[in-house]
Formats: C-alpha cells, sequence, structure tokens
C-alpha cells in the first residue's frame, strides 16, 4: 500500500491532496504545521530549521514512500538530498505552452518571490523569449487560510483585484502560475476577474510524478489522516467548511 505524508503550513496541502486522489488510490497523512504559519513570510535559515524538523519527524513516526513538500516557498528556497521528498514548483514549462504574450506572471508568496531559489529557477526553466514576471501572492494565501474565500467573496474580489490588475494590463500578462498550494482554491475568483488570463495549477503535474514513483504499491482504497501542530479543533472546523469531516489529531514538532 502506497504511504503518502502531504505537508505544507495549513490548508494549501489540501489542493496537491485532491489532484492525488484523483489520479490514484493511496494511504495519505497530511500535516497541517500551523503552528509555523505562514511559511511565506519566513527566512531561508527559519524555514530550513522548520522544515528539516518536520521532515525528520515524519519520516520518524510515519515511515512513508513519499514525502511531498506541497509548499513552493521552502520548495524552491530549500534543496532536499532526500529521493523520497518530492516538492511543488511553479510550472514554467507547462505555461509557455499556453502563453500567446510570451509573459508569464508567477504567483506566489512574498518569500518565494524574493528567493534566490526562484531566481534561479526562472533562469534554467524559461528562455530569453519569455518575460517573468514575480507577484507576491502573500495577501491571497490569507483569504485561503482565513477560510474568507468562503464567506466574503466581495471582499476577496476587491483584494484580488488590487494585487493584480495593474501587473496584468500594464505587461499583458496572459498566464499565470498559482505557485502556493492555498490559491488554486482562489481560482474560480481569479478566472471570473481575468478570463483572459490562463491559471495553471500544478497539482496534477505533482500527482503525475508522483504516480510514477509509487506505481508499484498502488493500494486498494483511498486513505486520509489529519494531524497540525496548532490547535485540533479549531482546524477541523477550518476543514468541515471544505467538507472534510475526519478526526484531526496533533503532531508536535
Amino acid at each position: 500500500m502506497a504511504k503518502i505524508v502531504v505537508f505544507d503550513s495549513g490548508l494549501g496541502s489540501l489542493s496537491i491532496i485532491k489532484a492525488i486522489q484523483k489520479l490514484f488510490k493511496a494511504e495519505i497523512i497530511y500535516f497541517a504545521d500551523q503552528q509555523n504559519y505562514p511559511y511565506g513570510q519566513k527566512s531561508q535559515a527559519q524555514l530550513g530549521s522548520i522544515i528539516n524538523k518536520s521532515l525528520k519527524k515524519l519520516e520518524t513516526q510515519f515511515s512513508p514512500d513519499v514525502i511531498v513538500m506541497a509548499s513552493n516557498t521552502p520548495s524552491l528556497m530549500l534543496n532536499f538530498s532526500n529521493p523520497k521528498i518530492t516538492g511543488v514548483k511553479p510550472p514554467l514549462i507547462e505555461s509557455k505552452k499556453f502563453s500567446k504574450t510570451k509573459k508569464i506572471g508567477i504567483l506566489a508568496t512574498k518569500s518565494a518571490i524574493n528567493s534566490k531559489g526562484l531566481s534561479k529557477y526562472v533562469n534554467e526553466k524559461s528562455s530569453k523569449s519569455f518575460q517573468i514576471f514575480k507577484i507576491n501572492g502573500s495577501e491571497l494565501v490569507d483569504l485561503v487560510e482565513s477560510g474568507k474565500f468562503l464567506t466574503r467573496k466581495s471582499f476577496c474580489e476587491k483584494i484580488i483585484k488590487k494585487n493584480l490588475e495593474k501587473i496584468i494590463s500594464k505587461n499583458s500578462i496572459d498566464t499565470i502560475t498559482l505557485s502556493s498550494t492555498h490559491l488554486p482554491f482562489l481560482r474560480s475568483l481569479l478566472e471570473s476577474q481575468f478570463p483572459n488570463v490562463k491559471f495553471i495549477d500544478p497539482g496534477n503535474l505533482v500527482a503525475k510524478k508522483l504516480f510514477k514513483k509509487i506505481n508499484y504499491n498502488q493500494s486498494k482504497r483511498n486513505s486520509l489522516k489529519i494531524y497540525t501542530s496548532g490547535d485540533p479543533r479549531l482546524f477541523q472546523k477550518n476543514l468541515s467548511n471544505f467538507g472534510i469531516k475526519n478526526k484531526v489529531f496533533t503532531l508536535s514538532i
């Protein structure tokens, strides 16, 4: 049976878990490191300490086949030598297939946008014929983690417009990568406000990569166990907004 650990600082992992369960069956352990939310405001040194402790704990306690670092920020800012670890990075190669203006936006957290890791990644995956724009999406990530995207649609539309309208129109951006795993939950709002922009969710790409890794060891059914480093009752309440009724357990790092 394939055992996969998926973790980030909160609700973002759900977008990756959804893509995995759609493609194949697995035993999934979901760890929401809410005690350290948001990863997108941390320095490289802070993230390194947090993520290394989390990886050691998750490996020791669960012995998974694969660990998904379901956050673009540490995936870009840190180097992982363990072959079990799969990160999430901006799907630039996929984005280039859709962009007609050859102007692509990477919507990510503040830390990711300012990181050397993202600059290096862009240089490796892009070319001189494409222009890449880094867009700070930390305020949009908060709309998801707080649950406001479910209850305050008009407010969210204003925040999205404030963060994106000027840079999209000024630079003729026609393709944007949703480079925080929280952001796919805003996709319908993004598409309604910017119907001429293609928003790329990397979730399916990550799921396909995992499928190749565990193809020899598929499960017969999906299972999901949920842990948090924060308040399990509060997180359980937040998950209920997504229709998830699983019990939430505490996992201290």
